[in-house]
Parts: structure tokens; sequence; C-alpha cells
């Protein structure tokens, strides 16, 4: 019986406490980003920064070469002949 008393006390108050304070650690350490994922998007943007200048590079090599509207009627003779 005198281990009982404190058994019981144990499995109601402590025992849900500590796995109610677990979770809660475990979800606020999920919810925030590791060292490991910062750089990793650090790295993403960096690459999308270039992606984007190759991008404005290739259009501004397009544009003096073909206006837009040459390329737009070479785009509709080429879906046109596809079909």
């Amino acid at each position: 019986m005198w281990l009982e008393v404190p058994l019981i006390l144990f499995l109601t108050i402590v025992a849900p406490i500590w796995i109610i304070a677990h979770y809660v650690t475990r979800w606020r350490m999920a919810k925030s980003l590791s060292p490991e994922d910062e750089k990793q998007f650090g790295d993403l943007w960096q690459v999308a920064e270039r992606m984007e200048q190759r991008i404005d590079s290739i259009e501004r090599i397009l544009d003096a070469e073909a206006p837009v509207e040459d390329r737009q009627t070479r785009r509709a003779r080429a879906q046109e002949a596809s079909r």
C-alpha cells in the first residue's frame, strides 16, 4: 500500500505533465528551422537570383536579335506547322 500511493500520484500528476512538456518541446523544435535548413534556403535564394539574371540576359539578347512581334509570329507559325 505504501508503494501504491506514490505510484498513483506519479501516474496521475507527474507523468501527464511530463508527456505534455515533452511534446510541446518537440513541437517548438519542429516549428523552427535548423541551421542546415537555413543554409539550404540561402543557397536556393542565391541560385534563384543567378537564374533571374540569366533569364534577363537572354531576354535582352533575344530582344536585340528579334523584336517581340517577330518572335510571336514565329511562335504562331511553329504552332500551326505542328498541327
